[in-house]
């Protein structure tokens, strides 16, 4: 019998006719054949091949197709010289009407089968480990000298005919400082599933217990290690079971096909290509992927928004790539609910300043084209105004259809968990992500000051609240927008506003946001957040993550997004319409085509102008 020492430097045909012989001492092929690509295998009855190959082509990150073979062929000359399919990997499964009824060591019993069946090469993440190891990272399987961990998901594949499952993940713990290099180092290796498809915590993906695999065994994370999942073959065995198939085969998890193939060296990258990793929750613990060129974008829209045309000293209330980080957030989320309103002008009716509803519609209509529930809270007050300018905003096409309009009361200590959640229960969200923006904004007294330290409070419902709950439920992120430190979710910069702001140490807000946005005018900062999940979404790199590698590519929709994006055209109208119904400039309390005493045409218009 053969031991696993040399195993890694072996050649693979050397390989393939060690295991034919059935001469090898070990459970899996992880760390064998070092730089050569190992495959997962599926044999299916003939009927079923085309319909197999159409579901890897539409799960291309799971099932990247290396080699199909015709019916009875047990060889694959573009991936070896000398295999036989019957004989060469490791140990096999056998499936009969979907379920697993044993495993054997070669299927040359049933080779009479074998010749109406078509057997599918399909690429490993065991092909990825050396690039891994290249980049300096530790792989934790090989390490541990076990077989990679794989998990079940809840993250349904695209569907084709009776091919109908869930996709399979691995599972290998990187170090937090190493994220973004294990990113680098398997995205371009398409043919061995590509970049990671989810970082962080793994019950996003419906994974209960890591220490329990489905497939594979247990792999321990090291103190500072990050769980990092990629899209796994053994997707294929879940289809085979899914299809009911009379007769199936498949690898054992673990026991790959060793291919005479070298692991392809990408080193030609452009920007587009070129991923960056970015922390988007710490409960729970979750990493967005998004590409160098996307990100850079977002970082110019995020200098565009940071002058200060009133010169209150917003600079010092900075931080850099709040932008990115609060949209990468938005982009993950399922369902947002966006709040707005400052009643600065207290003497008048209505109150409302006319800085902040246009940015929270600019959001609300991207956050429409890209199919996710929106929904808007407002004073209870203010929702008759709220409601008309909605209406109107649908017929000047600014949003496809009405945003749903929503108040909030305190009744009870509670009351803010239950608008939040269903029954209550922290553990089913309504919203995955809240954003204010110039939304008036609770003091440390619990008063509400408008920028000349006028308390407004009796005009404002407590919907800070809702902020403060979304800190105690897991998976609710939150971001404020403003442009003066006294707006809800500022409290992230409170410091920064009590020494750098006039009046700061009064009106200062004092409630957090996970990310906050800080802008010349709000309104820029709304069209900012618009325009960086345009961007986001037509991100190649970020598209794959956000889809887990499976279905399609979701660039198609590129002119249902753009055509929801702000324009000088839409922004003119939106301004005359709450111009029409009394909503004045927030410096000036003027009823001119102004927002916070600037001139729309020739700032604003130019701003918008920019930012697209």
């Amino acid at each position: 019998m053969f031991l696993t020492g040399g195993l890694k430097s072996l050649l693979p045909h050397v390989l393939r006719r060690i295991i034919r012989c059935n001469r090898l001492s070990i459970s899996n092929t992880s760390g064998m054949a070092e730089g050569y690509k190992q495959a997962n295998v599926v044999i299916l009855p003939k009927s079923l091949a085309d319909d197999f190959e159409k579901f890897c082509h539409a799960n291309a990150g799971p099932l990247p197709l290396l080699y199909r073979s015709k019916p009875g062929d047990w060889k694959c000359p573009s991936l070896s010289s000398d295999s036989d399919i019957r004989t060469d990997c490791l140990q096999y499964r056998i499936y009969e009407h979907g379920a697993c009824t044993g495993s054997l060591k070669s299927l040359k019993e049933y080779s009479e089968q074998l010749k109406d069946m078509v057997t599918f090469y399909l690429g490993c993440s065991f092909s990825f480990e050396k690039a891994v190891q290249n980049a300096g990272i530790t792989v934790r399987n090989v390490e541990q000298k076990c077989n990679v961990s794989m998990y079940k998901t809840a993250v349904p594949c695209y569907s084709i005919s009776t091919f109908c499952c869930n996709l399979v993940v691995t599972m290998r713990p990187i170090p937090e400082s190493k994220l973004e290099a294990a990113v680098l180092a398997t995205s371009q290796l398409k043919e061995a599933h590509g970049a990671p498809i989810h970082i962080g915590d793994p019950g996003l993906l419906g994974i209960q217990d890591l220490s329990k695999p489905d497939y594979g065994d247990p792999v321990h994370l090291h103190p500072g290690d990050i769980p990092v999942f990629w899209a796994c073959g053994v997707t294929g065995v879940e289809a085979v079971i899914s299809c009911r198939a009379p007769l199936a085969f498949t690898h054992s998890p673990g026991c790959m096909f060793i291919t005479d193939l070298k692991n392809d060296h990408v080193t030609v990258r452009s920007s587009k290509e070129v991923p960056q990793v970015h922390c988007v929750s710490q409960d729970p613990l979750h990493y967005s992927v998004v590409s160098a060129e996307a990100a850079q974008k977002i970082k110019n829209l995020e200098t565009l928004i940071g002058i200060d045309p009133g010169d209150r000293g917003i600079i010092h209330l900075h931080r850099q790539d709040e932008l990115l980080k609060a949209c990468l957030s938005i982009s993950h989320a399922r369902s947002v609910l966006i709040t707005t309103g400052f009643p600065t002008h207290f003497t008048y009716e209505p109150p409302e300043e006319n800085d902040g509803p246009p940015g929270a519609l600019a959001i609300a209509a991207i956050l429409q084209a890209l199919e996710k529930e929106v929904a808007i809270v407002t004073d209870q007050r203010a929702m008759n105004l709220n409601k008309k300018i909605i209406e109107e905003a649908v017929q000047l096409g600014i949003l496809k259809r009405p945003v749903p309009l929503l108040s909030y009361q305190r009744e009870s200590a509670d009351s803010a968990l239950t608008f939040l959640c269903e029954n209550g229960n922290p553990g089913r969200p309504r919203f995955d992500h809240l954003i204010a923006i110039e939304r008036a904004g609770m003091a440390a007294d619990g008063n509400y000051y408008n920028a000349r330290k006028v308390n407004i409070k009796h005009l404002v419902d407590p919907i800070d609240e809702l902020f403060l709950a979304a800190q105690t439920i897991p998976g609710v992120t939150t971001t404020g927008v403003g442009d003066g430190g006294n707006e809800l979710g500022m409290g992230k910069v409170k410091d920064a506003v009590k020494k750098h702001i006039k009046n700061g140490d009064v009106i200062a807000c004092d409630v957090e946001a996970d990310f906050t946005i800080v802008a010349g005018v709000s309104n820029w900062g709304g069209y900012a957040i618009a325009c960086a999940l345009y961007i986001l979404s037509a991100c190649e790199v970020h598209d794959r993550y956000l889809r887990k590698a499976v279905g399609f590519p979701q660039l198609s929709k590129k002119m249902v997004w753009l055509s929801a994006l702000p324009s000088v055209t839409k922004e003119e109208k939106l301004l005359k319409t709450l111009v029409r119904h009394g909503v004045r400039s927030g410096k000036t309390a003027s009823l001119e085509m102004e927002v916070d005493g600037l001139p729309f045409y020739n700032t604003h218009s130019l701003m918008i102008e920019k930012l697209l």
